[in-house]
């Protein structure tokens, strides 16, 4: 079996060096960010395919993600749960693209003013600092090793490199195709809801967990800023309240702003000793456990 460095510990990085590790290889995970500092932290890790392309592959990837996340959800210690909730449109829209990676989707007659139609599923929520301590315990429970490391080129050691670098592939692998698009939320505390609210034109989402509600968001590419706008903040909170009025006044706790790396293509390929896996864009935990299942196969072939 092979000695592969993982580049990344977000979220992407950690699901492929437990796939690689439960296939036999030695996996050293090496990241200028440790997994409770990445993006993948920011998250409000609804399982839903967003910014990432193309539909037939990110479909594939997304389905066997909410298969392995089903069952996740059996363990408390993961922070993944199975949460039913509405997503609602201003105009009639077909059923989504990525329709064949859920079991069941039906269409919401019980609508909020101003929208005329909407569809209600059941789909994972993962709470992504319980979630990112339980991938990083995974990957050390099966012998792997998470590094602070601030690369300025992948690394030459060991037999292969997964790069799983998002935003950093733009440096590591000179792909300047890799953008920020910029997403702030607004967390505030938790007062009963139980179930997620998306308005896909904000984009608006609201995202209950077991101690707070995470609401979102923006969607700024090119935009660099991790400084969180109390501007953009009051029109997330307005705009979240039309589509679920009980968040109405709820306690701030705090504001959060994540980059996400968004590629015109997901790229999950192979190129020699180098297997590349980024640019999930606003979707990589939706993807999470499908993109790796790939590299792992690309890694074992």
């Amino acid at each position: 079996m092979a000695r592969v460095n993982v580049v990344g510990a977000g979220v992407v990085g950690l699901t492929c060096a437990i796939r690689l590790l439960e296939s036999g290889h030695r996996v050293d995970v090496l990241a200028r960010d440790l997994p409770l500092e990445t993006t993948s932290s920011v998250a409000a890790a609804i399982w839903y395919p967003y910014r990432a392309l193309p539909q037939d592959r990110v479909t594939a990837w997304s389905g066997a993600s909410y298969a392995e996340f089903v069952g996740l959800a059996g363990d408390r210690a993961t922070g993944v749960r199975m949460v039913t909730g509405t997503e609602v449109f201003t105009t009639r829209k077909a059923e989504p693209w990525w329709r064949a990676a859920v079991p069941s989707l039906d269409r919401e007659t019980s609508l909020p003013p101003g929208f005329v139609d909407g569809w209600t599923f059941t789909t994972p929520v993962v709470e992504m600092p319980l979630y990112l301590r339980w991938l990083a315990a995974r990957v050390e429970e099966l012998g792997g090793t998470i590094t602070r490391m601030n690369l300025q080129a992948l690394p030459t050691g060991g037999d292969l490199v997964v790069n799983c670098a998002g935003l950093g592939a733009r440096h590591l692998a000179s792909d300047k195709s890799v953008v920020p698009v910029r997403g702030q939320v607004v967390v505030v505390e938790q007062r009963g809801i139980d179930r997620w609210a998306i308005d896909d034109d904000g984009p608006t989402y609201v995202v209950p967990r077991s101690r707070d509600v995470v609401i979102g968001g923006t969607s700024d590419e090119g935009d660099w800023s991790r400084t969180p706008s109390p501007g953009t903040a009051r029109e997330i909170l307005a705009r979240a309240a039309r589509i679920m009025p009980e968040i109405e006044g709820a306690k701030v706790l705090r504001h959060k702003v994540g980059l996400r790396p968004v590629r015109p293509a997901v790229r999950v390929e192979r190129v020699g000793r180098v297997v590349h896996c980024y640019g999930h864009g606003g979707a990589g935990v939706t993807m999470s456990w499908g993109c790796a299942d790939e590299v792992a196969d690309l890694v074992n072939a």
